[in-house]
């Protein structure tokens, strides 16, 4: 996936939004000020009245505030902000951008699978099932997705919880962890739902990015045996000369064994078809098997 972020932002880099962290904290606020008015049941995500003509709801639902307000409230949203900024400062404000539309995306495209799954397979009403699934959506889940995303980037920072407990990111992001999951098994299925997409961002942006192909199993053995030959060729450097001291050779033949001490008049190189650091004798580097 770095490649393609990497070729996607080259080509359209110059259209990310900076200080993107400031407008998604400014529709909060103005979530907060639609809530106070009693005017939420006009913007929440609801795939039926979508279908039926409110299309405006594809783009407000963005404006649900993920939870009441509150001074708590205040105290979190501050901190998203920092981490915000953070994340954009550290991965560049295109990254940022599409790491946060992702996420967006996954939870709009989430909702209408769901939503089709319990009118087509579980017979329910489309009116209510639409209603009861809209509670449900929100930026909540995806707010978690961006510090559990932090968390990941960096682990052992220390806060300061409600300003006085200290608490290293990665405990607290284990923390949220277990209490989304506990969420999750309490939930109705369409609720899962709905935290699973919303959350899939980081499950498939930020692993992705962690090249968890060197963890897979083929990847693993070659490792290993590398290691191996490496160590085998660091123990047959070891030579006695000059008098029972020992010297390092510095070349060493994977298929002889012989080097530059043994067998001064040698001359070694390395071969770039081999996967790994294996250098041969001039008689052996034209015929050997690659490893």
């Amino acid at each position: 996936m770095n490649n393609w972020l990497y070729k996607l932002e080259k080509k359209y880099g110059r259209y990310a939004v900076p200080n993107l962290t400031v407008f998604v904290i400014f529709t909060y606020i103005i979530g907060y000020l639609m809530s106070f008015m009693g005017l939420t049941y006009l913007i929440g995500l609801n795939p039926g009245l979508i279908m039926r003509g409110q299309i405006w709801r594809v783009f407000t639902w963005i404006l649900m505030p993920p939870s009441t307000l509150s001074v708590f409230t205040v105290i979190m949203l501050f901190f998203y902000f920092q981490i915000g900024r953070s994340l954009e400062v550290t991965w560049g404000d295109f990254r940022y951008n599409v790491y946060l539309l992702m996420g967006f995306l996954f939870t709009l495209i989430g909702s209408f699978i769901i939503y089709f799954i319990g009118i087509r397979f579980f017979s329910y009403p489309p009116e209510s099932f639409g209603y009861s699934l809209s509670t449900w959506v929100s930026t909540y889940y995806v707010n978690m997705s961006l510090f559990f995303a932090f968390a990941a980037s960096y682990p052992d920072m220390q806060i300061m919880l409600y300003f006085f407990i200290p608490l290293k990111i990665k405990y607290l992001a284990i923390l949220d962890g277990v209490l989304i999951l506990w969420q999750f098994l309490q939930s109705p299925w369409y609720g899962r739902g709905v935290i699973v997409v919303s959350l899939l961002n980081f499950l498939l942006f930020y692993l992705s990015t962690k090249n968890i192909a060197r963890f897979s199993p083929h990847e693993m053995h070659r490792r290993n045996a590398y290691k191996r030959a490496v160590n085998n060729d660091m123990r047959g450097k070891f030579h006695s000369v000059n008098g029972g001291k020992n010297q390092i050779a510095k070349h060493r033949c994977a298929v002889c064994g012989r080097t530059e001490l043994t067998n001064p008049e040698l001359e070694f190189r390395f071969c770039s078809k081999c996967n790994g650091n294996y250098e041969y004798c001039n008689e052996h580097i034209g015929r050997h098997t690659h490893k």
